[in-house]
């Protein structure tokens, strides 16, 4: 029987991805198999999300109309030779790993006459469907290729098409982007509780606030700038954060940050 969703790699984001599809009603559990070689992780898919796991890659390449590539670039030429021989001749390759090119997956598929490739980067927020995809595709993608891709990832989340060139400073922003801002809720909590809230206060504070700011921030037509000035009083105590902030140069740290993520994700594809 053929699947609709063949998954080599269960890690987290192809998780993300699984329940994602699964809640949108836009694949059933029965439709998609995931390969990986970890138990745990199989147990994970099998008995949690009720999707079919196997430890051989080939079987679950086999008979999947969509094959989600979702193994870490390292491990990708190794994934790719297990699976060349064993994909459908229509199966269409869509690839997470980041720093690996479409170009790259092509040439590990050569065996194959013009295999069809779009590459994606989306980010953890699809478990609770609020993800960020990007999508481009490779030489031989057609225009039903990306809105197939586009629709798996549409289903927890909002997705953008772009040029190649750009998915590495996509990985940098969005891909990579909720770890910066789980790492200032963390700065936050630990101060809240250095002037005397509980953990669990703290947790609270910082995490619905961040949802409000995302919130206003993703529908306001407003500037980040403008939407910050709003919050900042003449003198007050926004003020006196921004002010330090400012002085220890941290727009320029965020920025340098960003840029490392993308440098990274250059050096992955060489």
């Amino acid at each position: 029987m053929p699947y609709e969703l063949g998954i080599i790699g269960a890690g987290n984001m192809a998780e993300a991805i699984t329940r994602g599809v699964i809640r949108a009603g836009l694949f059933q559990p029965s439709q998609i198999v995931a390969a990986d070689v970890s138990p745990a992780r199989r147990e994970l898919f099998s008995s949690e999300i009720k999707v079919g796991a196997v430890e051989v890659n080939e079987v679950a390449a086999r008979e999947a109309r969509v094959l989600l590539l979702s193994v870490k670039p390292q491990q990708m030429a190794g994934a790719l030779a297990t699976v060349a021989g064993a994909m459908r001749p229509d199966a269409l390759v869509v690839s997470i790993a980041a720093g690996t090119t479409a170009a790259s997956i092509e040439r590990h598929l050569a065996g194959r006459d013009k295999p069809r490739v779009v590459r994606a980067m989306p980010n953890t927020p699809m478990l609770v469907g609020e993800g960020m995809t990007a999508v481009a595709p490779g030489a031989h993608a057609t225009a039903d290729d990306v809105r197939r891709a586009r629709r798996i990832f549409e289903s927890a989340g909002a997705v953008i098409e772009i040029d190649e060139s750009l998915m590495d400073a996509v990985t940098a922003v969005s891909g990579s982007g909720p770890a910066y801002f789980f790492y200032l809720a963390e700065q936050m909590i630990a101060a809240a509780e250095q002037m005397g809230l509980t953990p669990e206060q703290a947790r609270t504070l910082a995490a619905r606030t961040a949802l409000g700011a995302a919130k206003m921030l993703a529908e306001s037509p407003d500037a980040p700038q403008e939407l910050r000035r709003r919050v900042t009083s003449p003198g007050g105590t926004t003020e006196a954060a921004v002010r330090h902030m400012e002085a220890q140069h941290m727009g320029d740290t965020i920025q340098q940050a960003v840029r490392a993520a993308e440098r990274r994700g250059k050096e992955l594809s060489k």
